[in-house]
């Protein structure tokens, strides 16, 4: 993100229909947005997983390690809905007894801030410095790679739904 380029708030919607649709996705200056009300709260991160661009929007949402998370529907990759911190469980080989825990990847997904002013819900989009990985697919290169999946993926689906016939 351009670190340099002025933040600037944009108008989503009325509070009370956001929060009656749960979630809404969004294309703001070009960008995929997906916005989630959950436990009274807003939270706004990019639409695709930082892993291979499936969409975040039908994600479930867990709590882990006292941190809300987005499950990716795909791979089942976790991502905490403040931060974007990719989460994943593991165990410490130098540990004696080896026990499961959960331990950071760092910031994998772009969140955006979410402001509410008199019942309307806007999103500025994140100036953070730096590359993001979910990022990649905010670019043509990522977006045509997302196309092509897609592609082979309603190709494949047209070829078992001949088989079924």
């Amino acid at each position: 993100m351009d670190k340099n380029k002025p933040s600037r708030l944009y108008f989503i919607d009325k509070k009370e229909d956001l929060i009656q649709a749960k979630r809404t996705t969004v294309t703001l200056d070009g960008r995929d947005i997906l916005i989630i009300y959950h436990q009274r709260k807003f939270y706004a991160m990019d639409l695709q997983c930082y892993h291979a661009g499936s969409s975040l929007e039908l994600g479930d949402i867990e709590e882990i390690n006292n941190k809300l998370c987005i499950v990716c529907p795909k791979h089942k990759y976790k991502i905490t809905l403040a931060e974007g911190e990719g989460l994943y469980k593991g165990t410490d080989p130098a540990d004696e007894v080896p026990t499961p825990q959960w331990f950071s990847k760092g910031i994998k997904q772009r969140v955006h801030k979410v402001t509410e002013v008199d019942e309307d819900i806007f999103v500025t989009l994140s100036n953070c410095p730096g590359r993001v990985e979910s990022d990649y697919y905010q670019t043509e290169k990522g977006r045509a790679q997302l196309r092509k999946a897609q592609e082979l993926e309603d190709a494949e689906a047209d070829v078992n739904a001949d088989e079924d016939v």
